[in-house]
């Protein structure tokens, strides 16, 4: 389906041109301008470096939406599920937890999370969560990493040198 503008909206598109200052938001406008004068998408693609689907898109978000759409940023979405602030509320529960000495793990973080949100998530995504806030893990290892295993140990002790008497 072509998408035909109106002489309305095409003064309404050049009055916005004139007070732009944005050159993404121009270039749009302009793909904009030239389409309502009736020319085709190829030829608008070749002038302004977009692809010709891509123009026409621009074209049904702009009567679907209106001139806001194409004045404000290219991206819309925040893919977060919560605000920093309403991260960091959530995790102050497992702070207070940690700091009674019992141990946070990410599998209990990512349930509660799971939770909160309503829905299912990755790991990688309670991870990012951690990062975000400065979480990192603090695990003691069980030994040192070059520790002699238990037999050579025994057979350290049992060695005699010549200078015994």
């Amino acid at each position: 389906m072509r998408y035909e503008l109106s002489t309305e909206q095409l003064s309404e598109i050049q009055e916005a041109k004139k007070r732009n200052k944005n050159k993404n938001v121009e270039k749009r406008l302009s793909a904009l301008e030239l389409r309502a004068k009736g020319v085709k998408d190829s030829e608008i693609a070749t002038k302004t470096g977009y692809n010709p689907k891509y123009i026409s898109h621009l074209v049904k978000k702009y009567i679907t939406k209106g001139l806001d759409a194409m004045l404000g940023a290219k991206r819309e979405a925040n893919r977060r599920n919560l605000s920093y602030a309403e991260e960091s509320k959530f995790l102050d529960s497992f702070k207070d937890k940690a700091s009674e000495g019992q141990i946070v793990t990410a599998k209990e973080i990512r349930a509660a999370y799971e939770e909160k949100i309503g829905h299912t998530c990755g790991n990688g995504q309670v991870y990012r969560l951690l990062k975000r806030h400065s979480w990192r893990k603090i695990k003691p290892r069980s030994q040192h990493s070059k520790k002699a295993s238990d037999e050579a140990i025994e057979a350290s002790k049992k060695l005699t040198t010549g200078w015994q008497s």
